[in-house]
Parts: structure tokens; sequence; C-alpha cells
């Protein structure tokens, strides 16, 4: 399936903003997914431009594969059936073609059709060079998927098509982008076969926002459609037209807001003057600051309260603050995604397109509430801790590969935005050891938990963790999260989620690196222990070491909390 950004733009009815992530992403606002209306809409079911991915089907009766062209269709209807099957059970419903298993990609982004009648080698007298071939389960494994042509008998295993070397011997990738409606493009690099269904073939490259003071009010929710003319007028005529639309179309936003014409005037001449001052390049530095900053604003029904929390004693040498963050909404717009790799910096060159369209003035994305605990980590302690050698040491074997995998992908001319250092490696190991726990006492699924990390260092120095709830159902805002947010809870929480990361079902192998991943961008880490569901983690499950909370058996300090766990076990 693919899809490609229609041109309705702001004026849509599920149009949302969020100031400081527009800003950031050169957007007037976003859209969200279209959800159809039978009532007041007749073409719903045509407000997504789709096509068909891969155009290869299988019968699953017979195990014949072919392009879409090669099977009976219904005028109107996307299904394909079988019609050597269909006709073999008659009075029974149609066999119906799936898609076929595997597909070509290529970490530029490009998706292209598995090359079936390539990898069968045909005889040179053979005549279905385009038709139909045959994929067999003989036995189990790759190497018992055998691909054969029923005409001049060729058969060939699966074996070795997702080795990367088996590809280097095939022609370049030929850029194909069937989510766009556009031609292709020149591509050098190699595609490599992959699942369908695999977890590779699609990595979101995901910008998110939370809406904090001054943003975090009703006023552009209500006024809706409106919003956009009345800032683009002249500011001297500003005022004026407001009035002229208080009498008309802008009336019930007005009572809605309890403010007068006069009223949102001013309030429109503020908000815009705080739109100039919007820092795009760490929109999280912001967020950081309110959260640390004591308690929210008032306002226009604000979708943003935190309540701050004293710190228990017991972890008060380790942690500064510790708040409940009773309200939030948070906007998540997609803006491209990888193939192969992750993006693993927001300024990767790997990032394919949503659009062929550069003028694009919206994107993508969800809007989703919910609540969560903000837990802030002493930065007198964090400094001191990472100022130890062996620490700096583990978190520059991960730095190195990081930098090494960069390079390999990019060329050794380019470097990452970031460097992984042993503070972000304790916050996002923590942070998982903490979701893990709270999935126990709180009542949340694990997928229903998020981590949102705020690390830095000089200028922006920051040096926490925002666990929170941010799903579109129920879950999101059900109570029992921020309600952990209590001192005695958190504190109990906390040496629980400690005492689970100090033994591993893994260990000594896991403790010990020997579990590691092979991409060697985690240490001490596998999901018997530390990773998380990959919608909970914003790293993909990578840049853990859970010696950085507990220490490994030869060399404890390395562990930040290691203090807490003795005091806990006397």
């Amino acid at each position: 399936m693919g899809l490609e950004l229609s041109t309705g733009g702001m004026l849509h009815s599920q149009a949302i903003r969020e100031e400081r992530l527009q800003k950031k992403l050169g957007v007037k606002g976003f859209r969200l997914p279209p959800v159809r209306d039978p009532s007041t809409d007749k073409d719903a079911e045509r407000s997504l431009v789709a096509v068909r991915f891969p155009s290869w089907l299988q019968c699953p009766h017979c195990d014949r594969i072919g392009p879409e062209d090669c099977w009976a269709e219904a005028p109107g209807h996307a299904g394909r059936w079988c019609t050597s099957c269909t006709q073999k059970a008659p009075g029974q419903d149609k066999v119906f073609a799936i898609p076929v298993r595997f597909v070509m990609a290529c970490e530029a982004g490009h998706l292209d059709e598995f090359p079936w009648h390539t990898w069968v080698g045909h005889t040179e007298v053979c005549k279905s060079r385009r038709g139909f071939l045959k994929l067999t389960s003989e036995r189990p494994g790759l190497a018992g998927l055998m691909l054969s042509c029923p005409d001049c008998k060729s058969r060939r295993s699966m074996d070795g098509i997702f080795s990367a070397d088996t590809w280097q011997r095939f022609p370049d990738c030929r850029g194909k982008r069937p989510w766009l409606a556009a031609s292709n493009e020149s591509c050098t690099r190699k595609a490599r076969a992959v699942q369908r269904g695999a977890s590779n073939l699609y990595f979101p490259v995901v910008e998110s926002a939370l809406s904090i003071p001054p943003w975090s009010d009703r006023l552009q929710e209500a006024l809706g459609v409106q919003w956009d003319p009345i800032v683009e007028t002249h500011p001297e005529d500003r005022a004026g037209f407001i009035k002229m639309l208080a009498r008309g179309t802008l009336a019930p936003a007005l009572k809605e807001l309890a403010l007068t014409p006069e009223m949102l005037a001013l309030e429109i001449e503020r908000r815009l003057s705080a739109h100039d001052a919007i820092e795009t390049t760490d929109l999280r530095l912001e967020e950081y600051r309110q959260l640390t900053g004591g308690v929210a604003a008032q306002g226009l029904d604000r979708e943003f309260e935190i309540r701050p929390q004293s710190v228990p004693a017991f972890i008060a040498s380790l942690f500064s603050r510790l708040v409940k963050v009773v309200r939030l909404r948070e906007v998540r717009a997609v803006r491209g995604f990888t193939r192969i790799q992750p993006p693993g910096d927001p300024e990767s060159p790997d990032i394919a397109r949503l659009s062929v369209r550069k003028d694009l003035d919206w994107l993508p994305a969800i809007e989703v509430r919910g609540e969560g605990i903000f837990l802030e980590f002493d930065p007198a302690a964090v400094s001191a801790w990472e100022s130890h050698p062996d620490v700096r040491r583990r978190a520059s074997t991960i730095n190195t590969q990081w930098l090494s995998e960069w390079h390999e992908r990019h060329g050794a001319g380019s470097s990452p935005l970031r460097a992984i250092t042993p503070r972000f490696l304790l916050i996002h190991t923590f942070a998982h050891a903490l979701m893990r726990q709270l999935t126990l006492e709180c009542g949340y699924s694990s997928t229903a938990l998020r981590e949102r990390l705020y690390v830095g260092q000089a200028d922006a120095a920051m040096a926490g963790v925002l666990i929170y709830t941010a799903t579109t159902d129920d879950d999101g805002t059900l109570g029992g999260l921020q309600r952990q947010g209590d001192p005695e809870r958190m504190k109990r929480t906390i040496i629980a989620a400690l005492h689970a990361q100090t033994w591993c079902s893994s260990d000594p192998l896991c403790i010990e690196d020997m579990m590691a991943p092979e991409d060697g961008l985690s240490l001490a880490a596998c999901h018997s222990c530390v990773m998380a569901p990959e919608t909970s983690c914003e790293e993909f499950n990578r840049f853990l070491d859970r010696a950085t909370l507990v220490g490994t058996p030869s060399q404890p300090e390395l562990g930040f909390f290691r203090p807490v766990l003795d005091r806990a076990a006397e």
C-alpha cells in the first residue's frame, strides 16, 4: 500500500496545530488520519489514494505466484483470485491470491518487487519469463522454500536471499517509489530482500512536541479555520477584522473561550510575539524548563498541568525533582521514513520523502493526550559518576561503533549530530527499567507507556526522563500512572526497578556483554532484562547498558544507583 499526501491543506476539518513543532518543521499545521463519516462524506472511502504493493501475488492453494494482471478480477474491486483453484471447488467462495512474502528495499528508502524470474534462472528456450512461477515449501527454512518454473523446470531455493553479499552481483537499485505518483529516482545503492512484514522495512522519522505554555490552551483549536485568515491580516487591521468576524462565524468561538473581540485581539498579539521567540534547535529544552520550573501557568483550559512532589529522602542524593504530569498533550508528526536501518539522526540523508511536493504546508500527525511522571537526576551526582574512567570507556565503546556504522552508511566525511555519552546511556536505560516496573504496578500495558528523554550538556544541560502514557485510546487517561508519582510509591517503584536489573535470566552472559545485539550499539542489554516494546522506545532499543544502573559483578562502582541498592540491602 502507498500514500500520497493530498492538497486539502489546513482548511481540512481534521487539521491540528502545535506552534513549536510547526516552526521547527516549517509547516503551517498538521492533519490527523482521515475518519470515515458515512452520514456526511459519501466519498470517504476515496480519501486516501492507495496502490497495490507488492503487485506479485500467490495462491494459497496451488502455490503459484505471478503479477496482478495474471489473476482474475472484478471491475471496481481490489481482490484478485485464482481461477484454476476456484473452478476446482464449485459452489465455494473464490480462492483469493495474497501478497508474496518477499520484496526488495534499499537504504535510500526505495521499494521494488522481488526479481522472481531473474532468481529462478530460466533456460534460454523458456517461454514463461513473464508468467506464473511456483513457490513451494518442501522442508523447513529458506533452503526448503523452492522457486520453480512450470515450463522450463528451472528450480532454485530461496536460501541466501537475506544476505547483503547475495545482491552485490545484481544491478543497482532501480529507485522505485510506489507510494508516490512520481518517476523513479537514480540510485547507486544495492537493494536487498526483505520480508514483506519485517520491522526493518519501515522506520518512521517522527518529530514530536508537548504542548506547553503559552501554547497549551485551546485558543487555536477553538478558532479552527479562522486562525490563518486572522494572523495573516495586517496588524493594523487585525482588531477590526476580528470585530467583523465576531458578528458571524467567530461568534461561537468567542463564546466558548469567554473572550470579547478586544480580548481575543490582545491574546493573538501576545501569541504572535511569543512565536518569534520559539527556539527550534532543541524543542525539549523548553519542555525541560517547564517541567523543572514549578507549577504550570494559568490560562484558557490548558492541556498541560504538573504537580511537583517532594523527592523521597532515600533517593534524594540521586534525584533533584519528582513531578506528576497530570495532563499533557503531544503531537507526533511523520516527516519521512527510512528502510533497512533506523534513521539514527534527524538529518540523515537516507530519509525518504512522503510527498513529491516540496511546497506542502502540512504533515500527517496524530494528537494524543495522557499523563506521566517526570524525574530529574541530580546534576552534581550525574557529573561525578560520568567522570569515572571505566564508565566513559563503556560509553566510548558504543559511540565508536555508532560512528563506524554512520560512516559506513554515509561516508567518512559526515558525522552524526550527537554522540553517545555516559549520561545518555544512564538515562535511557533507567527509563526502560522504570517503564518495565510501572507496567507491573500501575495497570497499563507495556505498549501504552513511552519514554521522553531529556539529555544535554554544556549550554543545554539536561538530565531527566518523562515516562508517560500517550495513546489514542482510553489507556492514555486512566489516572493510574500519575498516581504512582506519589513520593512513597515512587521510592518503592524505583527500588524495585533497580533490584530487577541486578539479575537477568540470561546472566552471566548478559551482564558480561555477551548477549549484546550484533550491531554493537548496546552492551549489557537483552529482551529478558531491559529492552522495551519498540513503540515505547525512542531509539529502537539501541544505546542501552544496565551496567550503568547497577554495575557489573567485577565493577559494582560502575552503577549510578549502586549506593541506593547497597542502602536498600542493609
